[in-house]
């Protein structure tokens, strides 16, 4: 077993794993670790656990000391800075001509590094406005290309539920979606409805997959015929979270019926198509039922 400690440096983001170095770490303290980049601060969102040795990403860096408050309010200083360095960088853009959408400038806690943040939709040579830069604010300067997520999950924002976006408050790692996660769902796609703020598909899509998938397992497809207790009738829609179908009856000669929603124990199908007939009637059944001979 191998002790470590979960360790982010903003809101939301990441957590990365470091070796405690033997301090008694909890949720909420603030640290300075040693990263490939060199000293960062952050903030303990796992306290000290022990884990199997297979299942540590790589190997640790350390945990350098406790943060101090004077290590807090230069990050604090220094992060009120980042408004003008913004502007400054936008301005050193525009004069070397580099087509890049800039999003953010980020100095870590001491001020020793400057990190811009930036979009663009090729790849940009940035050779020349770093050695500018670099002689402007007299600190190490990156560069960082990102994505339209992650400007999004920088920039934050409200999504079309009225709430903060995912990625900004909570969402830590992205995942892939898929437009087939929208169609499990039954969801309209038109893209305006399944988009996010960041002109991709909504992260959310991915909430309640599995439970879309594990209801649609129970009923049948769209299109199948399906005997029920009226009678045999073809399946028009699907309700995967009432589990329950809109099925339009067949009459005897192949005309159409009345449609009428059934619940599990309306209808029985099987996967090869077949049909099985239901052995009662559920309390929607009734309740349609009952409608239907008004």
């Amino acid at each position: 077993m191998v002790k470590i400690v979960g360790v982010s440096f903003r809101r939301a983001d990441k957590i990365y794993y470091f070796d405690p170095m033997g301090y008694d770490l909890q949720r909420g303290d603030y640290v300075i670790v040693e990263t490939s980049k060199g000293k960062e601060l952050g903030q303990v969102v796992l306290p000290v656990r022990d884990i199997p040795q297979s299942e540590v990403p790589e190997q640790l860096k350390p945990i350098v000391r406790l943060a101090t408050p004077w290590d807090l309010v230069s990050k604090d200083m220094w992060a009120h800075k980042e408004a003008e360095a913004l502007e400054i960088c936008a301005q050193k853009v525009r004069e070397h001509g580099l087509k890049m959408k800039l999003v953010r400038c980020e100095y870590n806690y001491d001020g020793g590094r400057l990190v811009v943040y930036f979009t663009a939709e090729k790849r940009v040579d940035f050779r020349a406005l770093v050695r500018d830069l670099a002689k402007t604010f007299h600190t190490r300067i990156e560069m960082r290309q990102i994505g339209d997520r992650d400007e999004a999950k920088m920039l934050s924002g409200y999504g079309r539920c009225g709430r903060e976006l995912c990625c900004a408050s909570w969402l830590r790692e992205f995942s892939p979606i898929s437009i087939k996660m929208a169609k499990t769902q039954n969801l309209p796609l038109d893209p305006s409805e399944i988009t996010g703020v960041c002109g991709k598909l909504l992260c959310c899509l991915s909430y309640e997959l599995i439970t879309y998938e594990e209801a649609q397992k129970k009923l049948p497809r769209v299109g199948s015929v399906v005997t029920t207790v009226y009678g045999k009738g073809r399946v028009l829609r699907v309700n995967a979270l009432t589990e329950t179908v809109t099925v339009r009856l067949i009459g005897a000669n192949g005309e159409e019926g009345d449609i009428v929603e059934l619940g599990l124990d309306g209808l029985y199908t099987r996967r090869d198509g077949g049909t099985v007939h239901a052995d009662h009637a559920c309390r929607g059944c009734a309740i349609t039922a009952g409608q239907r001979k008004r």
